[in-house]
C-alpha cells in the first residue's frame, strides 16, 4: 500500500482508532492500522469501470497519506476517506466509486418551457433535476394573485397546482430521476403536489429520490421568504420528516441551506456555522417528536455555496463533514455512520458573478466548481455566465453543464480520494474554520434560554442577531473592495475590455397572461366541492396535533392551488413580520 495512508477514528476513544493500542497521536502503528481499515473498506466497495491513470498514463493510488513510520500529531482529525470523522470524505473510494451528481438548477416561464429545458439538460448528460420556482410560488401565491403581477415565471417556473407539476415532469420518469426542489416557505404543499404528480405517473412513493429544501431557519436569517411565524413552520417540517420516514424513505425532506446565507454576505465560517447550527436545530426537532436520530438523520442533507477563495472553500467543506459527524455522535447520540454523514449539494457563487466582462464568469465558475469537487461535494450546480443578468440562456446553460463534465472527465481529480488531504495549508485552514465555527455555536447556545441550539436560533432570529452579523461581514468586505484591498477582475481592476453585450433570456409578458388564463380554466374544470372539503379538512387538522401531510395531499389531489392551501393556513396561523434589526 506504500504511502497511501492517513488515519481515521474515534476522537473520544482512548487512542482514536478503536483498536486499543494507545497510539492515537498518529504513531506508526496507528497509521498502519488505519491503512488496513481503509484498504478493507476500499476492497469491499464497488468501483466504476474507468481509467484512473494520469493523462500521461501514470498509475495512481486511490488514496495517499503519510509514509510508513511517519508520526503525524492529531492524525485522527484528518482520518481516512470513508471513516469517522469523514474529513477526507464519506466514501473510501472517493469518486472512483461514484462521481458527484451533475444537478443543474433550472426553471423559468411556465411548466411546459421548463420541461423542455429539463429534457435538454438530461439529454446533454445531466444526472438529476433541480427546480427553480418563481417568486409568487416561493411566497405561496397563485399566479393571479395581485401581488404576483409582473413576477410570474421570471426567476423560476410558475407552479399553481398539481396539474402544473404534471406538465413540469411530463415524459420524465420521477421514479428514475432524482429531483431537488429549492423552496422553503411553501415547500410542504409543493412537495405534496410533486407526490401527486408521481402518483399520476404510476410511481410508488417509496422509490422516489431527491431533496426538498424546506429549511425555514435560513429564511429568517438571510433570504426572508417565509409564510408564517417560526413555530408553525417547524410543525410543518416535523410533520414532513415523520411522513417521509414512513412513506417516502429515499427522499430527503430537508436540505439545510448555507447557500443563501453566504450570498447575503456571510463569511465562510459564518456560512458553515449558521448552517450547521440550523441543522442541529432540525435534529432537535426530530428528537422532540420521538424520532430515532439514526433513522431520520440520514434524511437531512446540506446545500453550500462554493465561493471564489479556492482553498478556503475546500477547507470549509472538509470542516463541515467533521463537525457534523462529531456533533451527531457526541451531542445527539447517533450511532450509525449514515446518521453521522454530512451529504451536501454545492452551487457555485452567484454573488461572485459580475455584469462587467461576464465572460470572466466562466473562469470563476470553473474555479469554484473545482473547489467543491476537491472538497468532496455529493452533487453540484454550476452557474451560467449570464446568470448575473437574467435566467440562463440555453447556450450559457450548456457551457455551465460542460464545465462540470470537463472537470469530471478530463482533469483527473476523480482519480484519488481527497487529493489535498495532509496538505499543511489545507489542514491548518480546515482546523481554523472548525474552531471559528465552534466559537459561533457557543455564542448561539448562550442566547438560548434552555441551552439548546433551537432556542438560540429562535432568539437570534427575534433579536436580529444573525442579520446584524451578516450585514457587518458584508459591509467589511465592501469596504475592502472600495479601498482596492480586495480585487475583482473587470470591476475594480483590469477594467478594459473588448467584450460585446450578451444576448440574455427574457421572459415574455405573455407567459403570465397564459398562466393566469390556464389557472382560471383549471379552476372552472375541477370539482369545487371536493376542493372546499379538502381545504376544510386541512384547516381542521391544523387545529389539532394531527400530521398535516395527508390532508394537504388530499387538497393537492383535488387540484387546490398553492395559494388556496397556503391561504387556509395563513388564515389559521396568521402572517409573520420580522422585528427591525437596525
Amino acid at each position: 500500500m506504500g504511502d497511501r495512508v492517513g488515519k481515521g477514528g474515534d476522537r473520544d476513544s482512548r487512542d482514536g482508532d478503536g483498536d486499543g493500542d494507545g497510539d492515537g497521536d498518529g504513531g506508526m502503528g496507528d497509521i498502519e492500522t488505519g491503512g488496513r481499515r481503509w484498504q478493507a473498506r476500499y476492497d469491499k466497495a464497488a468501483k466504476r469501470d474507468a481509467d484512473f491513470t494520469t493523462l500521461s498514463g501514470l498509475e495512481v493510488d486511490p488514496v495517499y497519506g503519510p509514509p510508513p513510520g511517519a508520526v503525524v500529531p492529531d492524525m485522527e482529525r484528518i482520518g481516512w476517506p470513508g471513516e469517522f470523522p469523514f474529513t477526507r470524505g464519506l466514501y473510501a473510494t472517493g469518486y472512483r466509486g461514484k462521481p458527484w451528481t451533475i444537478r443543474q438548477f433550472s426553471g423559468f416561464g411556465n411548466a411546459r418551457q421548463t420541461n423542455e429545458r429539463y429534457k435538454m439538460l438530461l439529454g446533454a448528460g445531466g444526472a438529476g433535476l433541480s427546480v427553480a420556482f418563481d417568486m409568487p410560488t416561493l411566497m405561496g401565491r397563485d399566479s393571479d394573485d395581485p401581488r404576483a403581477l409582473g413576477e410570474v415565471g421570471h426567476c423560476g417556473v410558475a407552479i399553481d397546482s398539481a396539474a402544473d407539476m404534471d406538465v413540469l415532469f411530463e415524459d420524465i420518469s420521477l421514479a428514475d430521476v432524482t429531483t431537488s426542489m429549492t423552496i422553503s416557505g411553501p415547500a410542504v404543499p409543493i412537495f405534496c403536489m410533486y407526490l401527486v404528480a408521481a402518483e399520476r405517473q404510476g410511481a410508488a412513493l417509496n422509490v422516489l429520490d431527491g431533496t426538498l429544501q424546506t429549511d425555514i431557519f435560513k429564511e429568517y436569517i438571510a433570504q426572508k421568504e417565509w409564510l408564517f411565524a417560526p413555530n408553525p413552520h417547524l410543525r410543518l417540517i416535523g410533520d414532513l420528516m415523520e411522513y417521509c420516514a414512513r412513506n417516502v424513505p429515499r427522499y430527503k425532506p430537508l436540505s439545510v441551506s448555507g447557500y443563501h446565507i453566504r450570498e447575503a454576505g456571510a463569511t465562510a465560517a459564518q456560512e458553515l456555522a449558521f448552517t450547521l447550527a440550523d441543522g442541529f436545530g432540525y435534529v432537535e426537532l426530530g428528537q422532540s417528536r420521538g424520532m430515532d436520530v439514526d433513522q431520520f438523520a440520514p434524511g437531512l442533507s446540506f446545500f453550500f455555496d462554493a465561493h471564489i477563495d479556492f482553498f478556503e472553500e475546500i477547507a470549509k467543506f472538509r470542516a463541515a463533514r467533521r463537525i457534523w459527524a462529531r456533533w451527531l455522535r457526541d451531542v445527539y447520540g447517533a450511532k450509525t455512520e449514515r446518521a453521522q454523514w454530512l451529504r451536501f449539494h454545492t452551487q457555485t457563487a452567484g454573488v461572485s458573478l459580475t455584469a462587467q466582462q461576464p465572460g470572466n464568469n466562466v473562469v470563476r465558475t470553473a474555479v469554484e466548481a473545482l473547489a467543491a469537487v476537491l472538497g468532496g461535494t455529493n452533487s453540484l450546480h454550476t452557474n451560467a455566465l449570464d446568470e448575473v443578468l437574467a435566467l440562463p440562456g440555453e447556450a450559457a446553460a450548456e457551457t455551465a453543464l460542460r464545465t462540470q463534465q470537463v472537470i469530471m472527465e478530463e482533469s483527473g481529480v476523480v482519480n484519488v480520494a481527497d487529493p489535498l488531504g495532509g496538505s499543511w495549508y489545507v489542514e491548518a485552514l480546515t482546523d481554523r474554520i472548525d474552531a471559528e465555527a465552534e466559537a459561533i455555536f457557543a455564542r448561539i447556545r448562550q442566547m438560548s434560554p434552555d441551552d439548546s441550539m433551537t432556542g438560540g436560533i429562535l432568539r437570534g432570529i427575534e433579536d436580529g442577531w444573525f442579520t446584524r452579523e451578516i450585514a457587518e461581514a458584508s459591509f467589511a468586505y465592501q469596504r475592502q473592495l472600495e479601498k482596492g484591498e480586495k480585487k475583482i477582475v473587470g470591476v475594480n481592476c483590469h477594467t478594459g475590455t473588448v467584450a460585446r453585450p450578451l444576448e440574455i433570456l427574457r421572459i415574455s409578458p405573455e407567459v403570465e397572461r397564459e398562466q393566469v388564463a390556464l389557472l382560471t380554466e383549471r379552476r372552472k374544470e375541477r370539482d369545487q366541492a371536493a376542493v372546499q372539503a379538502a381545504l376544510a379538512g386541512l384547516t381542521a387538522a391544523a387545529r389539532t396535533d394531527e400530521n398535516l401531510i395527508p390532508p394537504m395531499l388530499a387538497a393537492a389531489r383535488a387540484e387546490a392551488t398553492l395559494g388556496e392551501i397556503c391561504g387556509a393556513l395563513r388564515d389559521e396561523w396568521g402572517d409573520y413580520r420580522e422585528p427591525p434589526a437596525f
